[in-house]
């Protein structure tokens, strides 16, 4: 049960909301987006794409500066492919790709599992930070867009039904958990937290925590470059300043973890903030389908790729 609700309940909100960002379209208006579609200029396209794919591999890179004070020096190859194999698998399931990252260092460059999820989880926290802290220079630069949208759009109902089930099934799934597992369960926590902190407090071991920031905001830098040169692909969108991609950037980023890689939450979001800067439906919609198909499509494709290689690359080492 558990497995299948990991599975099924975010499919299910990704299905409604792309229900959401249909409902409300004519079939004429769902030909217009077609026809956008078509008509977008693919060479943004391919830059988007590229800019995507160099942050997995500087992510890939800066992994390193958390490694190397534990004691371990990983092929780049093989941090790259399971960086990739991750999003892959995050697209299954959400948040798995942590684990099985962690997972396939421990098989291939023996690195233990809980010192490797240590400095995943503590990668994610840095990012996290980063994250809020944008959130918050774009609530404080379009306050009034955001409570509009809440108002018309009445996400907070949406939103508050959808965090509701969430947490209803990480308490089932605990206790179940709990239950199963009560009696080696507080030795194998106390395992995993001494791990997990190790890997952690990394951050504060690194001696070149410069470089490290630097490629955090350069990380940053790209998933921007990323999103705002596919604006240029429709004429509506190629006027949008500042601020409207700002707003787009970051709504469509928060709704990624929601969902199966944001399957379906992510053209909604982003089509509702750029609607209400003006950009017609036709033209939002169309926009949010073609960076969320650009960038799923390049995780589906080196992600499949990356458990090819992997065993080919390192037969010897096995």
């Amino acid at each position: 049960m558990k497995k299948y609700i990991k599975v099924v309940l975010p499919l299910a909100i990704g299905l409604f909301f792309i229900y959401l960002s249909f409902s409300g379209t004519t079939p004429e208006d769902r030909q217009n987006i077609i026809d956008s579609i078509q008509k977008a200029d693919f060479r943004f396209i391919i830059l988007s794409a590229i800019f995507g794919l160099l942050s997995h591999l500087i992510r890939s890179y800066r992994w390193k500066y958390m490694l190397n004070p534990l004691g371990y020096k990983p092929r780049f190859i093989n941090s790259t492919l399971s960086i990739l194999a991750a999003y892959l698998a995050n697209l299954g399931i959400p948040r798995s790709g942590e684990v099985f990252r962690a997972t396939l260092m421990t098989n291939y460059e023996k690195i233990p599992f809980e010192k490797g999820f240590g400095t995943i989880v503590a990668e994610r926290i840095v990012d996290l930070v980063i994250l809020l802290l944008l959130c918050g220079i774009g609530l404080f630069l379009q306050y009034d867009i955001f409570i509009g949208i809440i108002q018309e759009k009445e996400i907070s109902v949406e939103t508050l039904l959808i965090y509701l089930l969430l947490v209803g099934a990480l308490f089932f799934g605990g206790y179940y958990l709990i239950k199963k597992f009560k009696k080696d369960l507080f030795e194998k926590i106390k395992k995993l937290l001494k791990g997990l902190l190790e890997g952690l407090f990394v951050v504060f071991k690194m001696k070149k925590k410069g470089l490290y920031l630097f490629h955090t905001i350069l990380i940053w830098v790209l998933y921007y470059l990323m999103f705002y040169i596919v604006i240029f692909c429709f004429d509506e969108t190629s006027t949008l300043g500042f601020d409207a991609i700002l707003i787009g950037f970051l709504a469509g980023g928060l709704s990624i973890s929601a969902t199966n890689g944001g399957i379906g939450l992510y053209p909604y979001v982003v089509s509702v903030i750029f609607i209400a800067y003006g950009v017609s439906k036709e033209a939002s919609l169309a926009f949010g389908w073609v960076i969320w198909t650009t960038q799923t499509a390049l995780i589906l494709i080196f992600g499949g790729l990356s458990f090819i290689f992997f065993p080919l690359l390192n037969r010897k080492k096995n």
